[in-house]
This record gives structure tokens, C-alpha cells and sequence, in this order.
């Protein structure tokens, strides 16, 4: 099973595919070259399967394909709208939680790239632009992030639209190279300033270390929003209210996350949120049923995880047992990282919890990664090794709460007094933004 998306990563769907697929969606009136293959056979075929499901969006997806067959009886050039098509069931897979959607959406590049062959591009053009962007950002979403690169660089060196800088952008970022990816969002912003811009330019400053300056960036990027980007909207407000629990406001979180949910009612990342900030206001019993209906929409251990803290934290522990059986079940390739993580605070199974993070290190060197190797490799008794990676992690000057909690005891335990108790005072003061269970071994460092 491919992973499913989650924390960050998202993002790039969720800001950009709306629009990318209103770009693309302009429908093509020439006629189509008479060497173009039939729709009925590979890649354009399978594209092409009626699509199933009653939902307002699934209806949509059919009439596309409909109108795609029926344009190409008509002899017209399809190979647009079934770029588009690609986009939308990007969309699909975002929506559903279901990563299956973007091998549909990869029969739809290819089916573009079919339908392209015999046509003629003038010399210094990309020829397949459109087809490489959908698969670049499909690479990008299946976290294959160094074969998404390659094709993001051809696309800013050939072409240099403001969506082949934010492709590039986010495949960079993924991989812990926040410089080559600022040079790309700055890039992005200054071709097209907007939510796209301004909420990868909160997450910069996040991973940069200034919360503050996060919470500027996602505000002005929720006030950017389409009335047509209600999921875009949502999920930059969700990130707003994620730096705003980071940040102490508490308050603020809460509404941003009401607000989020108006925008896009059940959507599952303003849910977890808002059971978390339920909980950083110690209101345990308040936030499951939120985190239950967000786990039950997006099973990824991140929401697995958070909901079995909060239920043994109210002393529900033969439900909290049944949540934590399905983690284990599917966490390892659902979510590597942050199984890694899992394993590793509840102090269980270090060998497993060291040989996912070493192998999601290979895919994304950043400081999330390494702070996952630092924490599964202190609890297998690797202390050295656990606080070169755990400094690495922190080298950004990311605020992010639980990274100080682990620098606090990682450093505890490699007789590193003094930045012991600098990084238990930080993760102290920010100790609303942990799950109930961190909290309490924080307590226990007594430092």
C-alpha cells in the first residue's frame, strides 16, 4: 500500500491542485492530429474507467471523462482536458485519503504525454510541461521527492512558471534544503504573490525558528483565499491554528480551527487539530470524539496516535488498546517517520523504531527525520550517535515543542547538563503543544 499523506506534505496539494486544475481546464477546440491514439486502449483508457461514487465531486469527475470521450469523436484535441482530469483526481485522492487516486492521476500524464507524440514544439519548448508538472507533483505526494526533483528543475530552467517554482520549492523543502527552496518560493511570490506563496512562506519561517513570524504569513495566507479554495483556505487556516498552539494561543487556535471547519466541514486535519488544542487546555474527554471522527476519516498513526493518548488519558484503555492495534498494524507504511516516533516514546521495539527512521532519512533529510533517529536511537542506548543527530535536527532553530522535549532528554543522557535544562525549559514553556503522555515524561526529566 502507498503511503498516505500527512503533516506538512499535504500542503501542496491542498494549496495548489484547485487551481492548477482551473488553468488546465480550458477546453481545447483544435482538432486533434490524425495520428493521435485512440482513447480506447493504455494509458488514456484506464483514465478514462467511469469513475465510481455519488458524492457532488465524483459526479463532476464522470461528466469530465464523458466530455473528453465525446470531444474526441468530434475529432478535437482532448489532451488538456485530460491534463486537468489528472488534477482533479489529485484532488480525489486528497479528499478521500486515498493515495490510489494518484495512479489515476499518473495514467492521466501519460495519457497526455500518448497524445502529444506526433505533435511539433517549437525549438527551446518543454514539450509535455503540462503532463510533467501533474507528474512531478504525484512523485512529490508519493514522497518519491528525488524523482520529483529532476523533473522540477527541468521545468523552472525551460519553462519558470509559478507553479514549476513551487513544485521545485516543495520537493526541496521536503528533502531539508530550506535554502534552495526559499530561492524557489521567493520565486513563487514574485510571479504570483497569493495563498500558494504566503502559506509555504509560514512554513519557512516555522522550520526557521520564528513562530511569530509563521502566524503572519498563514494569516495573510487564509485572508488570500478564494471562495472557490474552501479546502486550500481550510488547510492554510489549520496551519495557522497548528503555529498558534505551538505559539501559547490557545484561544486563537480554537477559532482558527472552528473557522476551518466552517470553510470545509469534516475535513480531518482542522479535526486533529482541534482535539488537540482540546487537550493542550486539558480537556481530554472534549477532544476524542473530534479525534475519533478525524482518525476514522484519515487513519494515519499521526491521528491514531494522538487519539489513543487522549483515551488513555480519560483511562479508556481497552479502546485506546483497539487504536493502538491498528497503528501497529499499518504504521510502518503508512507513516514511517512518525511510527518511528510512536515506537520510540512508548519505549517499544527500538530496533524497528531505528530502522524506519534510518530509511525515512534516506528520503527526507530534515530536521524532523533527524529528530526521529535521535529519539529511536536514545531509547536503543545510542546516546552519542542520539545527540549528533538530535543538534542536527535542531540546527534550523525550529520551535517545534516535542524536538526540545527530545534534545531535553537526549542531552540529559549524554551528561549534556547545561543544554539539558535550556531545551526541558523551552519544551516547558510550550508543553501545551505535546500529547498528554509527552507531558508527563517531560515532568519526569526533573531538570
Amino acid at each position: 500500500m502507498q503511503k498516505r499523506f500527512s503533516g506538512y506534505e499535504a500542503l501542496c496539494a491542498a494549496a495548489g491542485c484547485a487551481l492548477l486544475a482551473v488553468l488546465a481546464s480550458g477546453c481545447a477546440t483544435t482538432k486533434a492530429a490524425k495520428s493521435a491514439p485512440a482513447l480506447a486502449s493504455g494509458s488514456c483508457a484506464i483514465a478514462l474507467l467511469a469513475h465510481q461514487g455519488e458524492e457532488t465531486f465524483d459526479r463532476e469527475l464522470r461528466q469530465r471523462q464523458s466530455k473528453i470521450k465525446q470531444m474526441h469523436e468530434q475529432g478535437l484535441d482532448v489532451a488538456a482536458n485530460v491534463e486537468a482530469l489528472g488534477w482533479r483526481f489529485v484532488e480525489k485522492a486528497r479528499r478521500s485519503y486515498d493515495p490510489g487516486f494518484y495512479k489515476m492521476a499518473e495514467q492521466c500524464a501519460t495519457c497526455v504525454e500518448a497524445l502529444n507524440a506526433e505533435r511539433l514544439t517549437e525549438p527551446g519548448k518543454l514539450k509535455n510541461a503540462a503532463a510533467l508538472l501533474l507528474r512531478g507533483h504525484i512523485l512529490q505526494n508519493l514522497h518519491r521527492f528525488s524523482e520529483a526533483q529532476p523533473l522540477a528543475i527541468e521545468l523552472v530552467e525551460k519553462r519558470g512558471l509559478a507553479f514549476d517554482f513551487m513544485l521545485l520549492g516543495d520537493v526541496l523543502l521536503e528533502q531539508g534544503k530550506l535554502r534552495e527552496a526559499t530561492v524557489a518560493y521567493q520565486k513563487l511570490l514574485d510571479l504570483k504573490p497569493g495563498l500558494q506563496a504566503y502559506v509555504r512562506a509560514a512554513q519557512l519561517r516555522w522550520l526557521s525558528g520564528d513562530t511569530e513570524g509563521a502566524i503572519e504569513m498563514a494569516l495573510q495566507a487564509a485572508q488570500a483565499a478564494s471562495p472557490k479554495e474552501a479546502e486550500a483556505s481550510a488547510w492554510a487556516t489549520t496551519r495557522l491554528a497548528f503555529y498558534q498552539l505551538h505559539h501559547g494561543a490557545l484561544p486563537q487556535a480554537a477559532a482558527s480551527c472552528e473557522s476551518a471547519l466552517e470553510l470545509f466541514p469534516d475535513y480531518a486535519p482542522a479535526l486533529l487539530m482541534k482535539g488537540r488544542v482540546l487537550l493542550a487546555q486539558q480537556r481530554a474527554s472534549a477532544a476524542i470524539p473530534f479525534l475519533q471522527t478525524a482518525a476514522k476519516l484519515n487513519p494515519l498513526p499521526e491521528y491514531q496516535w494522538t487519539l489513543a493518548d487522549a483515551l488513555r488519558a480519560e483511562s479508556r484503555d481497552a479502546e485506546a488498546q483497539t487504536v493502538e492495534a491498528a497503528l501497529q498494524a499499518k504504521g510502518a507504511t503508512e507513516d514511517p517517520r512518525t511510527y518511528a516516533l510512536y515506537l520510540a516514546t512508548r519505549s517499544s521495539d527500538a530496533a524497528q523504531a531505528m530502522k524506519l527512521a534510518e530509511e525515512e532519512l534516506k528520503t527526507r533529510q530534515d530536521a524532523h527525520s533527524y529528530d526521529a533517529l535521535a529519539w529511536a536511537g536514545y531509547r536503543a542506548g545510542q546516546t552519542e550517535a542520539a545527540w549528533q543527530n538530535m543538534q542536527k535536527a535542531l540546527a534550523t532553530g525550529v520551535q517545534d515543542t516535542r524536538l526540545h522535549f527530545h534534545a531535553a532528554a537526549i542531552a540529559q543522557a549524554a551528561g549534556q547538563r547545561a543544554e539539558a535544562s535550556k531545551h526541558f525549559k523551552q519544551a516547558r514553556q510550550r508543553s501545551q503543544a505535546l500529547l498528554p503522555s509527552e507531558r508527563a515524561q517531560l515532568l519526569k526529566l526533573n531538570l
